[in-house]
C-alpha cells in the first residue's frame, strides 16, 4: 500500500537550512504532528540540550508528547526548514526503518530549495536521505558529522550528512548532539 507525506513540508521565509529525513513513522507511533513525531527519537531533546541546555525543553511537562508549538515557533524564528526526501513510500516492513521502505515518489528538492533563497545548507538525518540527495545533485556523499557542496540554481549549497536521531542508530546521545552542534554552529544558526 502506497502511503503518502501526512505533513506538508515546513517553509519559513528566513530557512537557512533544510533539514531532511526520509518519511515519517505510522501515525500510530505519533507524539505529535510535525516533523520527527516519535517520542522515542532524540531529534527535540537534541535540540534543546544544544539550544537550551535542557534536553526535556520541548517536553509537554508530564506527558509522553513533544510541544508541536514550541518547536513549530523555535524553527520559524532560527531559519530551520524540514521535509523529507520522499513523498511517497510504499513500507516493506511494518516499521520505520529506512531500509524498508521503498520510495514510489522522491521529492521535488529543486522546488524546495526555489522556495527557500536563503538557504545554504541541507542536512541529512540518515544513509537514504544522504544517497538521495547526493544522487539527485551528482555530489558526493560527505562523511558522517562533515559536508560536501554542489551547486543550485546559482547558489553553492552544502550537505550534511548527519547521525540519525533514532535510538536505533548505534551513536551515544552526547556524540549525536555535538555533531549537531557543531552543524548548527558552522550555517550560523547557533
Amino acid at each position: 500500500m502506497i502511503e503518502t507525506h501526512p505533513f506538508p513540508p515546513f517553509l519559513p521565509e528566513n530557512a537557512r537550512i533544510l533539514m531532511l529525513g526520509s518519511f515519517p513513522p505510522q501515525p500510530r507511533r505519533w507524539s505529535m504532528d510535525f516533523y520527527y513525531p516519535n517520542f522515542g527519537n532524540d531529534m527535540w531533546r537534541i535540540i534543546g540540550t544544544i539550544f537550551f541546555d535542557d534536553r526535556e525543553h520541548f517536553i509537554i511537562p508530564g506527558a509522553k508528547k513533544f510541544d508541536k508549538d514550541s518547536i513549530v515557533a523555535f524553527c520559524a524564528v532560527r531559519g530551520i526548514a524540514m521535509y523529507d526526501t520522499a513523498c511517497e513510500v510504499i513500507r516493506l516492513k511494518d516499521n520505520a526503518s529506512d531500509k524498508f521502505l521503498q520510495v514510489t515518489k522522491a521529492t521535488d528538492i529543486n522546488a524546495l530549495l526555489h522556495q527557500l533563497p536563503e538557504c545554504h545548507a541541507i542536512v541529512t538525518t540518515g544513509q537514504k536521505a544522504t544517497d538521495v540527495i547526493s544522487e539527485h545533485f551528482s555530489c558526493t556523499p560527505p562523511a558522517m558529522g562533515g559536508f560536501s557542496t554542489f551547486n543550485s540554481e546559482g547558489r553553492t549549497i552544502r550537505l550534511y550528512r548527519l547521525p540519525s536521531t533514532s535510538r536505533a542508530f548505534p551513536l551515544p546521545f552526547d556524540k549525536k548532539a555535538e555533531a549537531y552542534k557543531k552543524m548548527f554552529q558552522e550555517t550560523g544558526i547557533l
